[in-house]
């Protein structure tokens, strides 16, 4: 087959003719603008300096550049009330908008829209790619706007850590001061009296000078039980010697001891292997919490407390017999007055890979259970 032959029969193949050149050339452009897009919205949302109201209006200007005809789109973007434009005036032709999800949930919307007629392309005057593009942007800045909440919520509650912190030192520093500071202070004064009677010979009658060491015992004694309770307080010693069970059994005679209350203790498979500190710790701090919150707020007479080593789980259910109360309404309010009480438990059982349940009514008492895994040492 000669040369000329293959020529006539194979494939005719040429360069590129200009208008097809001039074609690919003007798609490259739009999608280099999209990817601009989207890296400046990227480089806007790391500028954490900037107010809720200039992101908006830095995404408006941006996305304007980035349509087909930038020189008639008009941009608007409304995210939680707020809104901001890329111009103000003209009357939209046609327009294609995208719903802002936060969390799931819908916060707002991002509309596109062109002062002027155009020819028909995919979606009206607009590209296909410029509908994804729209999409991503929408769901971009959805993400900017929940990581911004996540992090003023985690800002807030590191400033409540902070202000939780002191105030629990300043309540150690007046429990100590007016407490075992000055019971140790009046000791010393009524030793001091001692010495100085026994120096000049006024206390000859042994009877006489027993009966005051015996009450300068008994004011020691009260000392020393003030300081246990306090450090009983901060760190159950019990815990890593006699385990949850016991000590959350003794937790719940003295609030009956001290409280008046009706408090009973139930605790079932918790003896079959030790779990680590870090579990311990945290379920007995909840149940102190939930202990706490019946004490001080439902004015309940009767609390149970049920531990239930349940593999894989560990179950604690704390239920009393107080006011109740609306979860879905008392919570928030609780964050909102700087309660952290309920929110500490939560988070306590969260960071055991658990979960919190509290189930309540006005009238009808609380219900608190928490599942926590059963980790295990060694």
């Amino acid at each position: 087959m000669s040369a000329t032959e293959r020529d006539t029969t194979g494939p005719v193949t040429g360069p590129p003719s200009d208008l097809e050149y001039a074609r690919t050339l003007a798609a490259l452009r739009e999608r280099v603008k999209e990817l601009d897009c989207l890296y400046a919205i990227t480089r806007l949302s790391q500028r954490h300096d900037l107010a809720p109201d200039a992101l908006l209006s830095g995404v408006a200007a941006i996305l304007v550049r980035a349509w087909q005809y930038p020189e008639i789109a008009r941009a608007r973007v409304s995210v939680d009330g707020r809104e901001a434009r890329s111009h103000r005036g003209g009357r939209p032709v046609s327009r294609q908008t995208s719903p802002v999800l936060v969390d799931g949930e819908p916060a707002g919307e991002i509309e596109i829209a062109y002062l002027e007629a155009r020819p028909p392309c995919d979606e009206g005057p607009f590209l296909a790619e410029e509908r994804h593009l729209l999409n991503a942007v929408a769901d971009h800045l959805g993400r900017i706007v929940a990581a911004r909440k996540a992090g003023e919520r985690l800002r807030e509650l590191s400033r409540e850590l902070i202000r939780a912190q002191e105030a629990e030192r300043q309540r150690i520093a007046r429990e100590l001061h007016d407490g075992a500071a000055q019971d140790l202070s009046g000791l010393r004064l009524a030793l001091d009296a001692l010495a100085g009677r026994l120096e000049s010979g006024r206390s000859a009658d042994p009877r006489a000078l027993a009966a005051t060491v015996r009450e300068l015992g008994a004011g020691l004694g009260q000392s020393i039980a003030s300081l246990r309770d306090l450090s009983y307080d901060l760190l159950p010693p019990a815990l890593a010697q006699l385990g949850l069970a016991e000590t959350v059994n003794r937790l719940c005679q003295d609030y009956a001891a001290r409280h008046g209350l009706v408090v009973e203790c139930y605790a079932d498979g918790l003896e079959a292997g030790s779990r680590n500190f870090e579990t311990d710790i945290n379920v007995f701090r909840v149940v102190q919490e939930a202990l706490a919150n019946a004490c001080r707020h439902a004015a309940a007479t009767c609390v149970t407390v049920r531990l239930v080593a349940s593999y894989p789980n560990l179950i604690v259910r704390v239920r009393d017999n107080g006011r109740g109360f609306v979860p879905e309404t008392r919570l928030p309010e609780a964050l909102a007055a700087k309660h952290m009480g309920l929110w500490s438990m939560g988070e306590r059982v969260r960071l055991l890979g658990g979960t919190l349940r509290i189930r309540s009514k006005p009238g009808q008492g609380t219900s608190i259970v928490a599942e926590v895994p059963l980790a295990r040492e060694g």
